[in-house]
Formats: structure tokens, C-alpha cells, sequence
């Protein structure tokens, strides 16, 4: 029943890698995951001992590798390659399991054995967290992920190849992709590779139960910084043919063209963003546009 290869990238979150490789341990059908593979991707943190800690008295295999800094991107590539089951799960360090997340992925393979198939999980803010009504924004129908535009489907597009809870099968990926390492930050890299396998013949289902949890607070800072280190992911995006694809069909918003008017007019909304009350989407989204 083994036929789950967890693939964890990580990168000097050594807290929150205890958080999630312990909540694996939990799991309700712990049985059918056959390893963690947590790939350190030049941590200068104490990742190395805690994952050899944590791997002495495992219920579940845990393997260790490390490599260079060189982003999540090929930090999961190595997964790719170590994986011994017929599945590979891809999440990241600060993503929780739910206590069912890999007993749904399992399931929902199973009913769709096809190679082409993969399933995206739902992944939420954790209560321990505290979201605010803008962290619920940015990470349901934000920058971050969109899961509110999933609410009552199955079958999605590549658009919605979030890597922090997707479950692959492991010969397709081998056989039709794998992550572009010119990729060297957590944005658009999973995306691209939808694409790809997209053209390939994927199918990509949308399991809302598979449920994963988010333990990261972020503020609207938070987000200005996460806009500007992923515009240079956005430039490589943009010579891809996913990318071309992507912005072809999507013309220039009226917020976009008003951005250089966008601070002056904005600035009294800014210290309200991370306030506890909810502003309406096209605010929020008006002011990170013009703020980052």
C-alpha cells in the first residue's frame, strides 16, 4: 500500500519543517506513505540535524538530501529522481497536513488510475496563524493562490498547478517534465510546468477534502517583498511558452494602467490593510498592485 513519495523543498524553516514532517506522522492511513524526502536547498539554519533527528525513530522513511542554493525548482527535481513510489505528493515546508491528506490523494488515484491524472489539493490558512481578512484575500483569491475560483469544480486547468499540495504520478512526470530550474524562487515555476504537462495530456482534478494548512502569517509588508522577489520569476515566465500562453489571453486591467496614480490615492488604505476589517477584494488588490 505504500505509493506515496511526500517531496518537501526546504530552505532555512527549520520550525515549521518540524511542524509539517510530524503532522505526516499522523496521518490516518499512514500506511500508504512510503517516504519523506526533504530536499535542504543550502539551508544555513540546523535543517540538516533536525531532519536526521526526526529520521532516527520515524514511523515513516525520512531521506535527506542537499544541495547548493538553487530554489525550489530543482530542490523538487531531486525528489523527482529519488522517488520509489508510484506517487509523488509535492507540498513545501510550511504546508501542514490534514489528517486525511494523504489518504485522499491515494484515493482519488485510485479512482483515476490514468498516468495523466493529477490532483490538486486545497490548502487554507492555519487557525495557529490567525489569518487576517487580508491574508484570507491574498491566499483564496490573491496573488498567492486562487482556490475561492475552485469552489464547486473538478477538472481545472494548468493555471491551478499549485506545487504546495499536487499529487503526480511519477512516470508521468519522468516521461513528460520536470521543474525549469532557470526558476530560482517559489513563483510561476509550477505553473510553467502545468503547462507543459498540460500539453502532454494532463489531467488535473480538484479534491477540496485533500486539505492542507498554511503556517506562515503575512502581512501586507510581507506581500510588497514576495511582488517584488517574484517579479524576476515573472521576467523568466515571460519567455516561456506558458507564459506567452498565460498573458495572451488576458488583456491589461484598468488597475495596471492606473498604477502610477495608484500611492497618493491609496496611501489612507495602506495602514488599514492589516486591520480586522474586511475591505472588498478590488482594494486590496489596487493597493499590493501599487505597493509592490
Amino acid at each position: 500500500m505504500n505509493t506515496l513519495s511526500v517531496v518537501i523543498p526546504t530552505y532555512n524553516r527549520c520550525d515549521t519543517l518540524l511542524k509539517a514532517i510530524t503532522a505526516y506522522a499522523n496521518q490516518t492511513v499512514l500506511g500508504s506513505i512510503a517516504e519523506i524526502i526533504v530536499v535542504d536547498d543550502g539551508s544555513t539554519d540546523s535543517t540538516g540535524a533536525l531532519v536526521s533527528q526526526l529520521a532516527s525513530d520515524a514511523a515513516v522513511p525520512i531521506r535527506y538530501f542537499r544541495q547548493e542554493n538553487k530554489g525550489p525548482a530543482a530542490a523538487r527535481n531531486v525528489g523527482i529522481r529519488e522517488a520509489g513510489s508510484k506517487l509523488i505528493l509535492f507540498t513545501d515546508d510550511d504546508i501542514i497536513p490534514g489528517p486525511t491528506l494523504a489518504a485522499e490523494h491515494v484515493e482519488w488515484h485510485g479512482r483515476f488510475p490514468e498516468i495523466s491524472t493529477a490532483v490538486l489539493g486545497q490548502v487554507t490558512w492555519h487557525p495557529e496563524v490567525r489569518p487576517t481578512p487580508f491574508m484570507k484575500w491574498y491566499g483564496s483569491d490573491g496573488p498567492l493562490f486562487s482556490f475561492a475560483h475552485l469552489a464547486g469544480r473538478t477538472e481545472i486547468n494548468y493555471e491551478y498547478f499549485y506545487s504546495c499540495n499536487i499529487c503526480v504520478k511519477t512516470e508521468f512526470l519522468r516521461k513528460y517534465g520536470t521543474f525549469d530550474e532557470d526558476f530560482k524562487v517559489a513563483a510561476f515555476e509550477d505553473c510553467e510546468l502545468g503547462y507543459r504537462l498540460g500539453k502532454a495530456g494532463m489531467r488535473l482534478l480538484y479534491n477540496s477534502r485533500a486539505l492542507a494548512y498554511h503556517y506562515q502569517r503575512v502581512s501586507f509588508d510581507d506581500a510588497c517583498r514576495r511582488a517584488k522577489k517574484c517579479a524576476a520569476a515573472e521576467a523568466v515566465f515571460k519567455q516561456k511558452e506558458a507564459g506567452l500562453h498565460f498573458y495572451s489571453a488576458r488583456p491589461i486591467s484598468a488597475l495596471s494602467r492606473l498604477k502610477p496614480l495608484g500611492k497618493p490615492l491609496l496611501w489612507p488604505l495602506k495602514s488599514v490593510i492589516d486591520g480586522p476589517v474586511p475591505l472588498p477584494r478590488h482594494v486590496y488588490r489596487a493597493v499590493l498592485r501599487s505597493y509592490s
